[in-house]
């Protein structure tokens, strides 16, 4: 009886959490379905078959993503937390190494956000690119745990890095410049944050001094530079060949063949979400085996966990690849081609970008990580308003490129510059959280509609669609760099006068005394 009880309590439990998924799910995808909304009754009418499937991939996409955080939460984030102490309680450096490295790998394979990105990238085979990205956030993983326990500063990593991207970019072909850079900022989506900054918590939580809780912060930072370098070192050694193919738009006659459309496309998702979770499914069962041994009810909740994530990501990509790419395409297509009008483009996709960010379930994680590790000094209502900020004007500058065709370069390469020169004067915590909160930024609604909103919108207008469309995605994860940096100089400025007057009052009691 006490076991049966125990059961309903544990159900009871999960309807609730599933309900609060659903509901951020709700919330981060519903202010871009009633913009969407309005744009096709007024400026960009769009065909009835594709508004339906729009409305039918909006309602997979909530219940994806409900279940699928979910199970993120449920499993990755205690896989990562267990294996980072059990791996840093080791405090032998092979088992960190081969660990984290393998992590990385199984981990990404599995990001959604890198499964659709994959899909729209031509010339280069899907398996070719996700195993090249997993790679190289296989390989920064490594480098990032390293730099937790050796206590590396995090700024002199990161200069490394993208001083070493951008000499490599000088080499590459520039067809896939912007697929590289997009690369960066989709693989840091909801499966990869949780699990990578659990396993930074699992290891710093070995350290005892008073900078190890901030240090676990930087992880996602240096993962997104690891997928950039693979994708660069893949055009150079195998360089792709291939034209855009424009998103199919879907045709149904009436709602049978509507239905019919989403059916036939969710077991082929259900079968690659099934080959992407089987490694992580494995690694975990090894690792319980062989080092873990946590009690059954846990590994019972993971294994739920497991099973939630796999159906919330079969369930995500249907609707994403069924209703919202066409959808997103065509609405870029048809407001390219508003005569006089092309110029909407950049204030629509800052709309889309303000609401996206505000709604992205990650992005409130980070918020009240960070809020509770500075003890309320950087409240969570000053990030939230400055990675919106941030996104807007990234996106605006994003669709600038597809107007004008600008290269990325002159956009990302001075960003970056800036990015860390004020590293050198802003507190190292709000460093570490602005490079986290750009991979953090470029989340589902990045890949699955802005990305195609580009695409479509490029297509209209005659220009490049690999040189010019995409970038969407590294424009997002670069913009909070700046903007939450700033944010710190502003944190340390009104410390600093916090702290003046405060000395000023005391200089007054003392002359009165």
């Amino acid at each position: 009886m006490e076991r049966v009880r125990r059961w309903r309590e544990e159900i009871g439990r999960s309807k609730t959490v599933l309900g609060e998924k659903v509901r951020e799910a709700l919330a981060s995808v519903l202010p871009i379905t009633a913009i969407v909304l309005v744009l096709c009754f007024t400026l960009s009418p769009v065909p009835v078959d594709i508004l339906m499937a729009f409305l039918v991939g909006a309602v997979l996409l909530i219940i994806g993503m409900g279940f699928f955080t979910l199970g993120a939460e449920a499993a990755m984030t205690p896989i990562g937390e267990h294996v980072g102490s059990r791996m840093a309680a080791s405090r032998k450096l092979w088992v960190v190494v081969s660990v984290s490295f393998l992590i990385g790998v199984v981990v990404t394979v599995s990001e959604p956000d890198l499964q659709v990105l994959a899909q729209q990238v031509p010339g280069i085979p899907n398996g070719l690119l996700i195993g090249a990205v997993a790679v190289g956030v296989g390989a920064f993983l490594v480098a990032a745990l390293l730099r937790i326990l050796f206590q590396v500063p995090l700024q002199w990593m990161l200069m490394v890095s993208y001083a070493a991207v951008f000499a490599l970019a000088a080499f590459v072909p520039g067809d896939f410049l912007a697929v590289a850079f997009d690369s960066g900022g989709v693989t840091t989506g909801p499966m990869t944050v949780p699990f990578i900054m659990a396993l930074g918590l699992g290891v710093s939580s070995i350290r005892s001094d008073e900078n190890a809780a901030q240090d676990s912060f930087g992880l996602v930072s240096l993962c997104s530079v690891g997928p950039i370098l693979a994708v660069l070192i893949l055009a150079l050694c195998c360089p792709a060949s291939g034209t855009y193919i424009p998103v199919p738009l879907p045709e149904a006659a009436d709602s049978r063949a509507l239905g019919v459309l989403f059916l036939h496309a969710f077991p082929e998702y259900a079968w690659e979400v099934l080959k992407c979770l089987a490694p992580i499914a494995a690694f975990f069962a090894v690792f319980q085996i062989f080092f873990l041994r946590i009690n059954r009810r846990k590994v019972l909740k993971i294994v739920v966990g497991i099973l939630y994530t796999y159906v919330g990501l079969a369930v995500f990509l249907t609707g994403v690849n069924v209703g919202f790419l066409p959808a997103g395409s065509y609405l870029g297509r048809q407001i390219a081609n508003l005569d006089g009008f092309s110029w909407l483009l950049a204030p629509i996709g800052m709309l889309m970008g303000w609401f996206i960010v505000q709604a992205e379930p990650a992005v409130h994680v980070l918020n009240r990580q960070v809020e509770e590790i500075t003890a309320g000094a950087i409240p969570g209502a000053a990030m939230s308003v400055s990675l919106s900020l941030g996104v807007a004007v990234s996106i605006g500058l994003a669709m600038t490129r597809v107007l004008t065709g600008i290269s990325i370069f002159w956009f990302l390469v001075p960003g970056y510059l800036a990015a860390a020169v004020l590293s050198f004067f802003v507190p190292k915590i709000f460093t570490s959280i602005a490079f986290d909160s750009g991979g953090v930024a470029s989340g589902p609604m990045t890949a699955t509609f802005l990305l195609p909103f580009a695409q479509g919108a490029c297509e209209a207008m005659g220009g490049n669609v690999v040189t010019d469309a995409f970038g969407v995605v590294a424009m997002v994860a670069m913009t909070p760099l700046l903007t939450i940096q700033v944010l710190g100089l502003a944190y340390q400025w009104r410390m600093k006068k916090s702290g003046e007057a405060a000395a000023a009052e005391d200089e007054e009691i003392i002359e009165m005394m």
